[in-house]
């Protein structure tokens, strides 16, 4: 009788519960329980309320900030791992603490590279992830990465609105080779923002790499917080005689007042992935779903078959 691989089980973080739900469905499980307990003086521990010996399992969970959203994939890991699971796969719809990737200063230190370890000693033996804020801190892991990019979500999305004059921009140097990429997914022109920031989150001054006179001007980038650079880039552009500008962001961190500002700029819509949370009542916010693409990769990792068409660019 031949032996069937036994289907994995999958959990989630309490802050990634609802994507967690979503991908489960996709996937065609159900979602694993894990029970939470709390002390009074704010520590928890997790654990799994039913057996995962020897199974392969995947812990959804994002890591952005506050800091226990990172705890809470740590102490999975460390249970799964201490209840004997064969293969422990960390799917992190956004990979926190990614900003801090080099030392762009001296001492300082590089969070990244810390987190990645971390998640390793705490018993991953995968990583799956999306669009992380730089594709070298693949190499932060000696574990395997399976790095996804929501291009798969965001081009059809593009292509759909059927724009005239199209033109792809990124809102700073450092997001050049992803504007490029999509520019030449959509056979269209591109333009570089160019800005200076006076400290982290503030912009001191922004020029404009490029025409955008007469175009419809998509932006694109990993990450969208305060949204600072991309309502600053939006004012510039349509200054520059731009018909419209839009924005295509992965993760929605949406900190601070972002909210407010994107409501109240020239930025005709924003859309962002459900990697990370966001409030749903705005009206110019637009999420795209990501479980289904989070689903597809786990199955085909589970079944040790390709995923190199996940990876548009």
């Amino acid at each position: 009788m031949a032996y069937q691989v036994p289907e994995p089980k999958i959990f989630a973080c309490t802050q990634s519960t609802a994507l967690g739900e979503k991908i489960a469905a996709s996937y065609g499980a159900k979602l694993g329980k894990v029970k939470f307990s709390r002390y009074s003086d704010g520590e928890f521990q997790p654990s799994f309320e039913e057996s995962i010996r020897g199974a392969r399992i995947f812990i959804i969970g994002s890591t952005n900030p506050s800091s226990e959203n990172l705890m809470e994939m740590l102490l999975m890991l460390d249970a799964a791992k201490r209840a004997s699971a064969r293969h422990i796969t960390a799917v992190m719809p956004y990979f926190g603490w990614a900003r801090q990737d080099r030392k762009d200063k001296p001492r300082v230190p590089i969070a990244a590279k810390l987190v990645a370890k971390m998640l390793e000693t705490a018993g991953a033996t995968r990583i799956i992830t999306m669009d992380l804020h730089a594709d070298q801190i693949q190499g932060f892991f000696e574990k395997p990465v399976d790095h996804l990019f929501a291009s798969t979500l965001f081009l059809p999305y593009v292509k759909n609105l059927n724009l005239d004059n199209l033109c792809i921009a990124s809102p700073d140097m450092g997001g050049s080779k992803r504007a490029y990429a999509y520019s030449k997914a959509l056979e269209s022109d591109v333009v570089i923002c160019y800005k200076q920031r006076a400290k982290a989150n503030v912009i001191s001054h922004m020029e404009l790499i490029g025409e955008v006179k007469g175009k419809n001007v998509v932006l694109v980038d990993d990450m969208v917080d305060t949204a600072g650079t991309l309502t600053k880039a939006a004012d510039l552009m349509m200054e520059r005689g731009a018909l419209s500008v839009r924005a295509i962001t992965t993760h929605g961190l949406l900190s601070g007042n972002a909210y407010e500002r994107i409501e109240k700029s020239k930025l005709t819509e924003l859309i962002v992935t459900d990697s990370i949370p966001v409030e749903l009542d705005r009206k110019k916010i637009k999420v795209l779903g990501c479980a289904d693409l989070f689903a597809d990769v786990m199955q085909r990792v589970h079944h040790n078959t390709s995923i190199s068409s996940k990876f548009l660019m």
